[in-house]
């Protein structure tokens, strides 16, 4: 399975149109949802698609390598499996799924805390490939419980997402009234029984939970109770305050997610972060604010000898990679994609997902002339 390729689907989007016959609506809404109207989801794919390359043919070439060295451990390309809540609601086993074909591609996956899979239950699949994704948590037991388990399972990198003060006013959310279990609704059950191969794997999997939280969580709460746990016990403070004592007790690489202003990632470095992923939460946050491919460039260019410098938001093809890289991101993360994969096609979709953005990257970097992803940078058309 590990190189599985499925012709039928050779572009993210073939995995999307799929993904959105299989599952039931409320699952596929909270997938590809936005704030507010959706302006920023747009946004990120516009931007990235808008970035030009230069091929150079007239030159001695070897092959192309996508290999890449990050903290110190070499991965087998330039990008990983972005952390997303939920991901047992859209395919049951989201993401033990996901993580097992990471390792044995050699990519990282990130877990994130609100995932329908345990920490420790991802640590063992992923045999130390996982990195974990972070919200801090307000009260000082549970992020002290929290960094615990996470060193003893021993994750090699911790992620902080900082870009989740509020809730995001997702529409497509609220008119589902979307919780976690999914409401039983009249219309949700007859979404549900209308993807039957949703439902029959849904129903050998169990009711997708919380599973890194439930430790903390008081039993049978509501959605209006999720929410409210959600924001005053799990998300916490992220200015330098509150991601001090983590700092303090993470010994390991930190690297901090949300950021995508040049004066936080000063920040970040002077709390003494190892990387920033610039990232708008893929949209679902702010609906009036930039997309990270605009400011990339300048923070690489200002902050790329003093920190690792990433990317996520809006990159759905090895070409938006590509061209992320040439910007100046020495890594990037993709979220729906992976999700898209899976929901389409199974186990099968996680490894042929991987491959895809593979080849499609390879096919790019052969084509542009360039023998290295550090290279990239010299392709660049200068807008």
């Amino acid at each position: 399975m590990i190189d599985y390729y499925n012709n039928k689907f050779p572009n993210i989007s073939d995995l999307q149109t799929k993904a959105r016959k299989k599952i039931p609506k409320f699952a596929y809404d909270y997938l590809v949802g936005g704030c507010i109207d959706e302006i920023s989801v747009k946004k990120n794919i516009r931007d990235i698609e808008n970035v030009e390359l230069r091929s150079e043919f007239l030159k001695p070439t070897k092959s192309s390598s996508i290999e890449v060295d990050l903290f110190g451990k070499k991965y087998s390309a330039p990008f990983g499996v972005a952390p997303i809540g939920l991901q047992g609601l859209m395919w049951p086993k989201a993401p033990e799924i996901l993580a097992k074909a990471a390792k044995e591609k050699n990519i990282p996956y990130i877990l994130s805390t609100v995932s329908s899979a345990s920490l420790e239950k991802i640590a063992e699949i992923s045999e130390g490939n996982a990195w974990f994704q972070l919200y801090n948590p307000s009260k000082e037991d549970i992020r002290i419980d929290l960094l615990r388990r996470i060193k003893e399972a021993e994750y090699p990198v911790l992620v902080v997402t900082v870009d989740v003060p509020t809730f995001g006013y997702r529409p497509r959310d609220i008119k589902n009234g979307l919780s976690m279990p999914p409401k039983m609704s009249p219309t949700n059950i007859f979404q549900m029984i209308k993807s039957p191969n949703w439902l029959y794997n849904m129903s050998k999997s169990g009711k997708p939970e919380l599973k890194t939280l439930l430790p903390y969580m008081p039993e049978g709460m509501s959605s209006n109770e999720l929410a409210d746990f959600m924001n005053k016990t799990v998300m916490g403070s992220v200015d330098l305050d509150g991601l001090k004592p983590i700092r303090d007790m993470w010994q390991g690489p930190l690297v901090i997610k949300g950021l995508i202003n040049q004066r936080d990632v000063q920040k970040a470095i002077e709390l003494g972060a190892d990387g920033v992923i610039i990232s708008n939460h893929g949209g679902r946050q702010l609906d009036v604010g930039e997309s990270p491919i605009k400011p990339l460039k300048n923070i690489s260019e200002k902050y790329g000898n003093q920190i690792k410098i990433m990317m996520d938001s809006g990159l759905r093809s090895g070409s938006n990679i590509a061209s992320a890289l040439a910007l100046g991101a020495e890594f990037t993360f993709l979220g729906r994609s992976f999700v898209y994969g899976v929901s389409a096609l199974g186990e099968k979709g996680a490894y042929h997902t991987i491959n895809l953005l593979k080849t499609q990257l390879e096919q790019v970097m052969a084509q542009l002339g360039c023998e290295n992803i550090h290279n990239l940078r010299q392709h660049l058309v200068e807008i």
